[in-house]
This record gives C-alpha cells, structure tokens and sequence, in this order.
C-alpha cells in the first residue's frame, strides 16, 4: 500500500483497537462478547500493518546514518506498539508477568493509552493529508482488504486452535479474564480501586447510609444488613484479568430503597464506597443489585 494509506491505516487500526479495548473496560455481559472480539481484531489487522510497514522501512532503519528526529521518534513508537501487541497476545496465549505491581493485562491497558496518545499526536503533528491516488485502484483496495480481512481471520483460528491444543489460552473467558477460586468463599484475589489502601471499618460504628431523591433518608447498620438472607450466584469479573463465580448472600438494593421511599423523579443509584469509588446504574438495574456481605457461607473479609 502507499506510505500515507498505510500509516492512516495504523492510525485507523489503533483508534478502534484503543476503543473498543476502553469499552470492553465496562462490558461483561454475554451479549457483549463481539466488544473483546473487535478488539482482539483490530489489534491483529494493526500487527499485519506494522509488518508491512515495517518491511518498507526497514533499510533505512539499519543504517544509523540515514536517522534524523523522526526516525527516533518512529522508533520509539514502535517498540510501544509492539509491546503494547505482545503483551495482549502474550495474555490471551495464557502468559502473564508482574511488574512494579501490574500484571501483564495492566500493563497492555497503560500500553494501549500510551501508543494510542502518541499516534493520535504524531498524525495531527506530522501526518499528511491522504491523496485521491492513494485510496484509488484496485490494487491497493485489494491489499487494504486483505490485512484487514486477515485480522478478523486470524482471530477466529487462533481461539479454535488454543481449544483444539487445549492451550491456557482456552480457560479464559470471553473478557480475557482467567478462573480463580471459583465457589472458594474468600480465596479469589483481594481487588481495590487504583492506589486504595483502605482500613478495615468498625463494624459496631459504621453505617450505610441511603440519601438523596428518598422521601427519608435512612442509615442502616452492620448487623442489619447481614440480618437479610437475600442469596445469588454471580460471576464477578475484574479488569485485573480474574474471574470467580461465587455464591453471595446479602440485601437486594430494592429493599433499602422500599424503606426510603424514592421519589418519583429518581432515576439513578449512585455508590460510594468508603474510599470515595463510586459508581451508578440505572434503577431499574439497581433495584435487582444484591449489596453482599457474605460470600459462600464466609463474611466478606476486607
């Protein structure tokens, strides 16, 4: 393909692998494997890419003497892009990797926001406009076919091969998340919210309190909440690259809320933990949320 095509095709490639990559970040519903499938996708039709962009590049690349501030900067960028390739690959292959604290998945999450930045940059700092004659002909409509084609190709085959080799790959679920402790009470993996390092609460002194659209605000006790015997088996999936599939017992959200009498206007639920995350769903959604204090027959550890 001609340089320019071939260059905002990257672009191209690495906006909707970023893309869909941030909103596979809150999907996880079943329906909603087509999210990590694109995204898996247009990683690869970006690896197919880079090789032929590579392989034009390539002689001035070995000879130092023909570098100049782009070429550096070029570089650059293709070690991130690759690392950025290899570790998601690497972790649907069944790979992993700690580092300072982040496994590989993180690692290719901080990856995506970096290359994804630094070309968005580079192509309105640099990039030239796309001619009539580099989209126009057969030819180079057929080779932009072909690699994007055999990015949705590959993909396909490489999930049927890691079930057919009975590779690690195989045991992820369709997030990319692998099992860990499933119906093991508190065994699954601690997860917190970014540099939280929250203290253990007091139970005899904290309360949950429900404000805001309410005809009366309500605070609700420790040992109210574990009172209830409302039970549910759910999956909980995190973008730390697990999955656990529990049995959880605690209070439907529905129930808090019947006793605060919400008022006709309210439309969402907002959560905030005592580390200030916070998080909101829709009320219908919420009303169905199970606030769990129990998983297994073990109370939550903190």
């Amino acid at each position: 393909m001609p340089p320019r095509l071939t260059d905002w095709s990257i672009a191209l490639a690495a906006v909707l692998a970023f893309t869909f990559g941030v909103i596979s970040l809150v999907s996880g519903l079943p329906q909603e494997w087509f999210i990590f499938a694109l995204h898996g996708i247009a990683g690869l039709w970006l690896l197919l890419l880079l090789w032929g962009k590579l392989r034009r590049v390539w002689p001035r690349l070995i000879h130092p003497r023909y570098w100049d501030r782009s070429t550096v900067f070029g570089l650059l960028a293709l070690l991130l892009v690759t690392l950025a390739l290899v570790s998601g690959i690497w972790w649907v292959g069944g790979g992993d990797l700690y580092f300072v604290g982040f496994n590989l998945l993180n690692w290719h999450i901080i990856l995506g926001f970096v290359v994804t930045a630094a070309i968005v940059i580079h192509m309105f700092a640099r990039a030239k406009r796309l001619r009539k004659r580099d989209v126009v002909g057969r030819r180079r409509m057929l080779h932009f076919s072909v690699l994007l084609l055999g990015g949705a190709a590959i993909w396909p085959t490489q999930q049927l091969a890691e079930r057919v080799l009975n590779l690690p790959g195989a045991k992820r679920r369709f997030t990319g998340s692998y099992e860990s402790s499933n119906y093991a009470g508190n065994a699954f993996p601690t997860s917190s919210w970014v540099a939280d390092a929250p203290r253990p609460i007091d139970a005899q002194t904290w309360r949950l309190s429900l404000g805001g659209a309410v005809t009366t605000s309500r605070d609700f006790s420790y040992d109210e909440l574990v009172a209830a015997q409302d039970q549910e088996e759910a999956t909980l999936d995190c973008t730390g690259g697990f999955f656990s599939t529990q049995h959880w017992r605690g209070i439907r959200v529905s129930h808090l809320l019947d006793r605060a009498a919400l008022h006709t206007d309210a439309r969402y639920v907002s959560f905030i933990s005592v580390t200030s995350y916070r998080w909101s769903l829709p009320l219908a959604e919420a009303r169905t949320a199970l606030l769990a204090t129990h998983v297994g027959e073990e109370p939550l550890s903190h």
